[in-house]
């Protein structure tokens, strides 16, 4: 049976060296997908993972009836999961592209405590990769840039700029980049 539906990922997780989840996201709309819904079942799923992962050589492996695709760079594991009769090559160019991305947004300094400090800009880069399950995008510079774009638009405001304003500066200022936004 071939798949002709658009969404291909049912999860992404990602582990620590210890099996410890550091983020995970479980899509379910796909009508055949096995769904994780409890937390329990969740943490069974991301045990059995890790167990299986931790020494297997190579990236991609079968669990319970998923095709699961895999990463590990220095203390962190990364995961793409997808069903049994999903393309390997789709689900590896889409795991490919959000690791490459989420590498260059932390400066090619992938590790558990980079990645929890910058854990905003993982989900995002996470979000502009794949919607509801759904595969949005696999050029990890065109993640990246969307989710530095994302952090350009925000207002920069620091303790410093609000001591030496008045409220109506602020007010002023936000209006102007807000009106540049538009």
């Amino acid at each position: 049976m071939v798949n002709h539906s658009l969404y291909t990922v049912q999860a992404v997780v990602v582990l620590d060296s210890d099996g410890a989840r550091l983020l995970a996201k479980y899509y379910s709309r796909r009508p055949s997908a096995q769904g994780h819904k409890s937390l329990k079942e969740q943490k069974k799923f991301e045990s059995e993972l890790f167990s299986k992962t931790r020494k297997s050589s190579s990236e991609v492996i079968l669990l319970d009836g998923q095709t699961v695709l895999f990463k590990y760079i220095n203390d962190v594991y990364f995961y793409l999961v997808g069903a049994s009769d999903e393309n390997e090559l789709l689900l590896s160019s889409v795991l490919n592209g959000l690791v490459e991305a989420i590498s260059a947004l932390l400066k090619h300094n992938v590790d558990k405590r980079n990645l929890l400090d910058n854990l905003d800009m993982v989900v995002l880069a996470l979000d502009e990769t794949i919607d509801d399950g759904i595969a949005l995008e696999t050029d990890p510079s065109a993640i990246a840039s969307n989710v530095s774009k994302r952090g350009v638009d925000t207002l920069d405001v620091s303790l410093a700029n609000l001591n030496e304003q008045t409220l109506l500066d602020a007010y002023k200022q936000a209006k102007e980049r807000f009106n540049l936004a538009l």
